[in-house]
């Protein structure tokens, strides 16, 4: 089975994850340093989803530092029984739901993305090929955001999204390689409302 890491801090530090698969792009442990260092002020008690999860790192890292829960959504069996099994390696698959789903289906159905919500922090990490996707998941997570929550998309740094989706705006950008993550925070203003 691949590798995806090792958790970086937290309740869970140095506990190895693993991967679905060679097909997937774990976050690198650099990239998983960085992102949870700038966001660590945000992580107490916060409800985190992880989109297209993967092997669920993200959210693992999350829940690790301090997240009240996290909610892994993955469409591919695979993946699921990987996240599964990486919640119990760290032991927080009770602070944790799995939901075998697609992603656009689950953010826009009523019984879905609305009944969990709102979101504190949302981790969006669709493949690189899907920019349409990428700009459809971040327009479609925005109404489940409480006010002031943070979305960080993860994508193929070429192809940058959109700086405003609906109610979320690009606050900043950081660059890892061929990887870059763009971190948008909810406003109360849709885009092209100001």
């Amino acid at each position: 089975m691949a590798d995806a890491g090792r958790v970086i801090a937290g309740t869970a530090r140095g506990i190895r994850l693993a991967a679905p698969g060679t097909g997937t792009r774990p976050l690198t442990d650099r990239v998983k340093q960085t992102l949870f260092a700038m966001l660590e002020p945000e992580l107490a008690d916060a409800v985190v989803v992880d989109l297209y999860a993967g092997s669920g790192a993200g959210a693992i890292e999350a829940l690790s530092r301090g997240a009240a829960r996290a909610i892994l959504v993955e469409k591919d069996a695979g993946a699921c029984r990987v996240i599964a099994e990486n919640l119990r390696r760290t032991r927080l698959e009770a602070d944790a739901r799995v939901v075998r789903r697609d992603v656009i289906a689950w953010l826009a159905e009523p019984a879905g993305a609305t009944a969990e919500a709102p979101f504190d922090l949302v981790l969006l990490d669709p493949p690189y090929a899907d920019t349409a996707g990428l700009a459809r998941a971040l327009e479609l997570v925005a109404p489940h955001l409480r006010d002031g929550g943070i979305v960080v998309a993860k994508h193929f740094w070429r192809d940058a999204p959109p700086a405003r989706v609906g109610m979320l705006a690009s606050e900043r950008e950081r660059r890892f390689g061929e990887t870059a993550l763009t971190f948008y925070r909810r406003t109360d203003e849709e885009a092209g409302e100001a």
